[in-house]
């Protein structure tokens, strides 16, 4: 069996879940999946989601370097050094015409074996403010497939950022009915979900607990939690005291949400955070949004990916200090419904970008002159 490409990335859904579509952006474009090898890490989400998925895999037992003072940082040059030569074994076996990194400490193995074996490099950034894995890998990359104009990388091209095709093509009118009977949501709820990444967020949910305990007895109104696995059973399920579940909020919590496609066609509008798939799938869908940046991201890339959105009225930015106007902000944008509408007009026009199919083109494009060259 030949490879075609070999996507690296991983750890996080962050880095995942677009790893996962540039994948699926390649098959749509005429490669068979069993001809797309992905590579990411021992530790991250990937272990759970790639073995659902026709795509081959190996994951390297690697560490991310820890900014802070961190006994982590011990393991990380030996666990790289291992995780290199052995990535290097791979590419020699696999043979790929690209190697194709979305960034994240899990890619570099994957970088570091295509710089050795002379293998064309495409970085794909979807921050407005590359990462560090990014920044590196770029110096050597044959190209930079980026999402934002004015990017700092070199040999740069807008191409969009990398959606999944089951997000892509989300019909949020059509798909409605169907996706609430999914997900258990009365169809005349107003349904609010809320996303706070796939480690969760414990200042979201925080929020949102105040929000849920006001609107207990809210016969109008539903909400869908993603928690995060390891705040998910701390989180009280809001029930009305009567114990009649029509009676009040329908409140539904979950850890992790495997069926996000739903919950975007779903919902009437989202509270997440400012993650760069989180954005981008905002804007791909046109769900209206209330997007709260995470304040400890590294160089504040969040609030640059909220802005890129809110600039142009596709969401709402809320800074974490404020917090305490979220119950406001989501009960203005819940009583009209043309401010709602506005915001995700304005994001779906932001999104037009990545429905070009660029990214894979440019990918396709390096493959073919490696192998003419």
């Amino acid at each position: 069996m030949s490879t075609f490409a070999v996507v690296t990335g991983g750890g996080t859904a962050g880095h995942v879940l677009p790893a996962l579509a540039v994948a699926g952006a390649l098959v749509a474009a005429g490669h068979p999946p069993e001809e797309i090898h992905y590579v990411g890490c021992t530790r991250g989400i990937e272990t759970r989601l790639l073995p659902d998925t026709p795509h081959p895999h190996t994951f390297f037992d690697v560490v991310g370097f820890q900014r802070s003072l961190s006994r982590r940082n011990l393991g990380f040059v030996p666990k790289m050094l291992r995780a290199r030569r052995s990535a290097i074994a791979l590419l020699r076996e696999l043979r790929p015409k690209v190697v194709v990194s979305v960034g994240g400490y899990a890619s570099m193995p994957a970088v570091f074996a295509a710089r050795a074996l002379d293998i064309p490099i495409v970085v794909v950034s979807y921050d407005r403010t590359p990462g560090r894995a990014s920044r590196l890998s770029a110096r050597t990359a044959a190209a930079c497939a980026v999402a934002f104009e004015n990017s700092p990388l070199p040999r740069a091209t807008v191409t969009g950022a990398p959606v999944r095709q089951e997000v892509l093509t989300i019909d949020r009118t059509g798909d409605r009915a169907a996706s609430r009977l999914r997900l258990g949501v009365p169809d005349e709820r107003f349904l609010v979900a809320v996303m706070g990444g796939s480690l969760g967020s414990g200042v979201l949910n925080a929020a949102v607990a105040d929000y849920v305990q006001t609107h207990r007895d809210d016969v109008g109104l539903a909400v869908r939690q993603v928690a995060g696995e390891r705040f998910v059973d701390g989180i009280d399920v809001a029930q009305h005291p009567s114990g009649d579940a029509s009676a009040g909020i329908v409140h539904q919590v979950v850890g992790y949400e495997s069926d996000m496609p739903a919950v975007y066609a779903a919902a009437d509008l989202l509270i997440g955070r400012g993650g760069a798939s989180t954005v981008h799938e905002v804007a791909v869908t046109g769900i209206p949004a209330i997007l709260v940046p995470w304040a400890g991201a590294t160089d504040d890339h969040q609030t640059d990916n909220v802005q890129w959105l809110s600039e142009a009225g596709g969401a709402v930015l809320l800074a974490e200090p404020d917090l305490t106007r979220l119950a406001d902000e989501i009960e203005r944008l819940r009583a009209d419904p043309a401010a709602r509408a506005d915001l995700g007009e304005a994001a779906r026009l932001r999104g037009d970008v990545h429905r070009s199919g660029a990214l894979a083109e440019l990918v396709q494009r390096v493959a073919l002159t490696s192998a003419t060259s």
